[in-house]
C-alpha cells in the first residue's frame, strides 16, 4: 500500500466546485483528485490507495446512488460522503443504508466538510485493515488439507470429536489430531477463535455457531 497521503476523490460534474474542494483538502494535507462523473471514476479509481470519495447526489449519467452501487462492489474499502446541493430525507436514508459515511448539503461550511473528510478516513483505515486481515485469514484456512478443511468446518458449528469421527468414518483420536493441526495453522488459541475465524470469513452466522 501507498505511504503518500490518503487521497480524496470528488466527484462532480461542476468543475468549479471541484477545483475548491481540491485546493480546500489539499490545504489540510490530503492529496485530491477530481472527477467530471460516475464513470470517469470508475475508469481511473486506484482500489489500493488509503482516501475516501465526496460523491455529488446528482449527477448525469450514473448518479450518486447508482455509483455507490457500484463502488460497493469495486472499492468498498472506500468510504463515501455525499454532497448535494439538495436533498431528502428519504434520500438520505437509503445512501446512509448503503453505507454511506456522511451526507452533507454543498453549502455546508469548511470545517464540517474536513470534519466529514476526517471521519471517513479513519473509517476508510479500519475497513483496509479489516481487510488485509481477511486475506491473511484466508491464506491461513486455505492452507488446512482437505480432511482439515471438513473437520474445521465441523467443529466450528459446534460438532463434538465423537460426531466428528462418526461422519469422517474414523476415530476420535484422529480427529483430535486434526484439531490440534488445525488450531496450530489458524493460530487459534482456543474454539472460540477458531469460531470467530469461521464468522469473520462468513463461513458461519452467529446462529450456527456453538
Amino acid at each position: 500500500m501507498s505511504s503518500a497521503a490518503p487521497i480524496v476523490h470528488i466527484v462532480d460534474d461542476d468543475m468549479s466546485f471541484r477545483t475548491s474542494v481540491g485546493r480546500l483538502v489539499q490545504l489540510s494535507g490530503y492529496r485530491s483528485a477530481g472527477y467530471a462523473s460516475g464513470a470517469e471514476l470508475l475508469a481511473r479509481l486506484p482500489t489500493d490507495e488509503p482516501g475516501c470519495i465526496l460523491l455529488d447526489l446528482n449527477m448525469p449519467g450514473l448518479d450518486g446512488l447508482e455509483l455507490q452501487d457500484r463502488l460497493a462492489e469495486v472499492a468498498p474499502q472506500l468510504p463515501i460522503v455525499f454532497l448535494t446541493g439538495y436533498g431528502n430525507i428519504s434520500t438520505t436514508v437509503r445512501a446512509m443504508k448503503a453505507g454511506a459515511e456522511d451526507f452533507l448539503e454543498k453549502s455546508a461550511s469548511s470545517s464540517d466538510l474536513l470534519a466529514a473528510i476526517k471521519r471517513a478516513m479513519l473509517l476508510g483505515q479500519q475497513r483496509s485493515a479489516e481487510h488485509e486481515r481477511n486475506i491473511r485469514l484466508n491464506a491461513l484456512v486455505a492452507s488446512l488439507t482437505k480432511r482439515e478443511a471438513f473437520v474445521f468446518d465441523l467443529i466450528v458449528r459446534g460438532k463434538r470429536n465423537k460426531q466428528v469421527a462418526f461422519e469422517l468414518g474414523t476415530t476420535e483420536r484422529t480427529v483430535k489430531a486434526h484439531r490440534r493441526s488445525i488450531m496450530e495453522k489458524l493460530g487459534a488459541r482456543s474454539l472460540a477463535e477458531a469460531v470467530s475465524i469461521a464468522e469473520r470469513l462468513g463461513m458461519i452466522d452467529d446462529q450456527s455457531a456453538p
